[in-house]
């Protein structure tokens, strides 16, 4: 379906590397052979930090695509517009990703949207589709795996202090979930997300986004069918190539609008 750079058994060729940016720390991949029209994938971590690097699935897709990545990391900040201290005082994580990552890939690969995606894993999930439901003008295009859409339940049930400070209360969190977020008249015309059905925290918030799209006839391309492992690595390696492979076509159609 998807264009191939490589083979399943060839090893990525590209190459991952560390910048400090704006005074914190992001993983950047260079692949062996960047896409011709420049694209680049702002990946955003799931709460564990753990390096989208370190899985070979993702390596390998983000190099048979030819797309470069930038992921900057955040700790455990829910990606929203809240000063989260133990990232940054004075800057929030969506900020830092607006005001500092997408400037920089401007200035490092001339980058700019519709050129631009955006792919999370769980926390990073929701925080990529409720940023490109905010600001679709600058990401068109969206993947999300797992994402962790309906966090507030983890302030009702006293498992994430870090989202109460956040927010004080679970009512504050739901009304800036990325479901409500969405605007039906400006959405970003490429989207894609999914989710185990056996991930039982997580299906049934990514079920109602479904819904929610649907009822507003906004275009969208869904897996909740798929079972892989439930919420995790091993599920987000499976179904890595559909992801990655979806950014990889949409960045494409987004080139023949412009």
């Amino acid at each position: 379906m998807f264009p191939s750079h490589a083979t399943e058994s060839d090893p990525p060729a590209g190459t991952w590397d560390q910048i400090e940016l704006a005074g914190h720390l992001c993983r950047v991949f260079e692949p062996a052979r960047p896409s011709e029209h420049g694209f680049v994938v702002i990946y955003l971590h799931g709460s564990l930090a753990a390096p989208i690097g370190r899985f070979a699935e993702f390596t390998r897709e983000f190099d048979r695509h030819g797309l470069r990545v930038i992921e900057p990391v955040s700790g455990r900040s829910w990606w929203t517009d809240r000063l989260w201290p133990e990232f940054d005082a004075n800057i929030s994580a969506e900020g830092y990703v607006l005001e500092r990552v997408v400037p920089h890939v401007e200035k490092r690969w001339g980058a700019r949207p519709p050129r631009l995606a955006l792919l999370g894993i769980s926390m990073g999930g929701q925080g990529a589709l409720r940023i490109a439901y905010k600001y679709p003008h600058l990401f068109p295009t969206v993947a999300a795996i797992s994402p962790a859409i309906d966090y507030q339940k983890r302030i009702d049930e006293g498992v994430d202090p870090g989202l109460d400070y956040l927010y004080g209360d679970a009512e504050a969190a739901r009304q800036d979930t990325a479901t409500l977020h969405i605007h039906p008249l400006n959405w970003p015309r490429n989207q894609f997300f999914c989710c185990d059905p056996s991930d039982v925290r997580w299906h049934e918030s990514a079920d109602r986004l479904r819904m929610k799209l649907s009822s507003l006839g906004v275009p969208f391309e869904c897996d909740l069918e798929t079972e892989a492992g439930g919420h995790g690595y091993d599920y987000a390696c499976h179904i890595a190539p559909r992801a990655v492979g979806f950014l990889a076509e949409r960045l494409k159609q987004e080139t023949r609008r412009v």
